[in-house]
């Protein structure tokens, strides 16, 4: 009877310890998601500080110091590297071209008065994009990602007509649509590897497009609860931002990750040359 409760005891102790096992592995994989998401954490809590203390200067002027700061700050530490900082710059850039094509055509608008507006558009607003850079570039060194079935040239090409779509669909047909199917098509074979711990993933690239714009449109309806930007149908009071943004902010995810992936690529072309 003692071998009997021994030896049934083996399986209720190998799944105790596949459950343990699990719940490490996704606290392991939320830190480095923290981690990853430190200058967005960062951003959102200058937006919430903002609405409620009082600033000497204008709030958008504000938050411009505050993501100059912010960014010095994750260098030093060197919770970024330099040239993940020159990478989130990009980002900024990219950013603030969207907003003065979408800024001027009404698509939302940025209210309150600063002195560093450019057409309507606070120079702080590119933070909002190269905070979705940052978190890029620190997941793919954190969680050791790896594309397998990518095509560097289509998936590029792709990326760039969506990017330009969201600038012309203004005179253009929007083509969101048939190109958000064919991003499907050209990357219907690529997985995104990750480590967590001491085991590898792997996950669709188009499954993980569609997970990070869902929370990105979560953290759009809390950016415009505390006033980072407005859409029209807020200016009176806010409301839901339509759930078709979170379409729109997948396939922007697809352009973030694009961008990424060939800087990656040119970053493993260097260290490989010099030996680093």
């Amino acid at each position: 009877m003692a071998l009997e409760a021994a030896g049934g005891a083996r399986p209720w102790r190998r799944a105790r310890t596949a459950d343990w096992f699990a719940v490490a592995q996704v606290l392991r994989f939320a830190w480095a998601q923290s981690l990853s998401c430190l200058f967005a954490v960062a951003l959102f809590a200058g937006l919430a500080a903002s609405s409620v203390v009082p600033l000497p200067i204008a709030r958008y002027d504000a938050l411009l110091l505050y993501g100059l700061a912010v960014t010095a700050v994750l260098w030093a530490t060197r919770l970024e590297t330099g040239r993940e900082a020159l990478a989130v710059a990009g980002f900024h850039l990219v950013g603030l071209v969207f907003e003065l094509v979408k800024v001027n055509m009404g698509s939302w608008s940025y209210p309150e008065d600063a002195v560093t507006k450019i057409a309507g558009v606070p120079l702080y607003s590119g933070f909002l994009y190269a905070a979705v850079g940052s978190y890029a570039v620190q997941a793919w060194r954190r969680l050791d990602l790896e594309l397998s079935g990518y095509r560097p040239v289509a998936t590029a090409v792709v990326a760039a007509a969506i990017y330009l779509n969201f600038l012309t669909h203004h005179w253009l047909p929007d083509m969101r649509v048939p190109l958000a199917v064919l991003m499907v098509a050209v990357t219907w074979r690529t997985m995104v590897g990750f480590t967590v711990g001491a085991v590898r993933y792997r996950l669709p690239l188009a499954l993980s497009f569609v997970l990070i714009g869902f929370f990105l449109w979560i953290a759009e309806n809390i950016a415009t609860l505390l006033g980072a930007w407005q859409y029209p149908h807020q200016a009176d009071m806010w409301h839901l931002v339509h759930p078709a943004k979170f379409g729109a902010w997948a396939l922007l995810v697809t352009v973030c990750i694009v961008i990424v992936a060939t800087w990656r690529r040119i970053e493993d072309g260097r260290r490989a040359a010099t030996g680093d």
